[in-house]
């Protein structure tokens, strides 16, 4: 981390649909802002279920369909990322339970729920992975673009 930049790492169960949208969106944002020698972002896991894998083909085609691309491949969350990233956004109240659990003594970052920026008041990112269609995705980008927004507008 370049001591000038704030990161930011989203975090959910298996790193391949809501983490890997909120990423790609917020580095969209901080692109389209000019903020890239501000700001920097990833995204993990709490579980290692699909480490190295690339996002699910539905994440993949609503950023596709909004001109975003990812190259990311789901990570387990790691020690080092509590001190490497000044917040650390979990998806939902499980998310976060699971985050501050693996927090180490020295985590510097601050830990919350990407949904309490949401605008709408929408608390919760759910989890589409189960939900078979395209919906949950659709509705994972347009939530984490509306918190992206208010948090970077909030930070700016």
């Amino acid at each position: 981390m370049s001591s000038n930049k704030r990161g930011v790492l989203f975090v959910c169960l298996g790193n391949i649909c809501r983490s890997p949208i909120a990423e790609a969106v917020f580095q969209g944002l901080i692109e389209k802002r000019n903020l890239k020698d501000k700001w920097f972002c990833d995204s993990a896991a709490t579980a290692s279920y699909h480490t190295g894998e690339l996002p699910d083909h539905r994440a993949l085609q609503v950023l596709k369909e909004h001109g975003l691309t990812t190259n990311h491949k789901a990570r387990k969350l790691t020690k080092n990322d509590f001190t490497e990233f000044e917040w650390i956004f979990g998806m939902d109240e499980s998310n976060i339970s699971n985050i501050k659990r693996m927090a180490p003594p020295n985590s510097t970052a601050k830990i919350e729920l990407l949904g309490s920026y949401d605008p709408e008041g929408q608390l919760i990112i759910e989890d589409p992975y189960y939900q078979g269609g395209i919906d949950g995705f659709i509705a994972n980008y347009d939530q984490c673009l509306r918190c992206c927004e208010a948090f970077l507008d909030k930070m700016n």
